[in-house]
């Protein structure tokens, strides 16, 4: 795995009592997909603005005295299962994240979370129909 990438979260999600879940920004409410603990962690902290590595030396530096052997087949595996399933993306430079994905859906105006994501949504829409 190449560990100087970036990566990025593509899901809109919600934390509650410590837990992180997928929403429907649509029906924010209904069928909420929790995610494992692991899982939801690294979501939370794929804000586009780090590597691999650098989520390996923060969660590292969380353990007091010696981190767990396994912590960085862990959290390769974990990035590769969350890369694979598309929730999160990886790249070779910083990404900044639009205004729908950038916080839990908490703390989101809802509304205009709504209209920037189908503004986006359009413009993938019509830059397909350009080809």
């Amino acid at each position: 795995m190449d560990t100087t990438k970036y990566f990025y979260r593509n899901v809109i999600f919600s934390k509650k009592d410590k837990k992180v879940l997928l929403v429907d920004i649509h029906n924010p409410e209904k069928n909420n997909q929790e995610l494992e603990p692991w899982f939801g962690l690294v979501l939370q902290l794929a804000d586009g603005q780090h590597t691999i590595d650098e989520l390996f030396n923060l969660l590292t530096n969380k353990y007091s005295g010696a981190p767990p052997e396994n912590l960085k087949k862990t959290i390769h595996s974990v990035i590769e299962r969350l890369s694979n399933s598309n929730l999160i993306v990886l790249t070779e430079s910083i990404t900044e994240l639009p205004y729908y994905l950038s916080q839990p859906i908490e703390y989101l105006d809802l509304e205009k979370a709504k209209e920037l994501l189908e503004k986006d949504r359009k413009k993938v829409v019509n830059s397909f129909n350009d080809l």
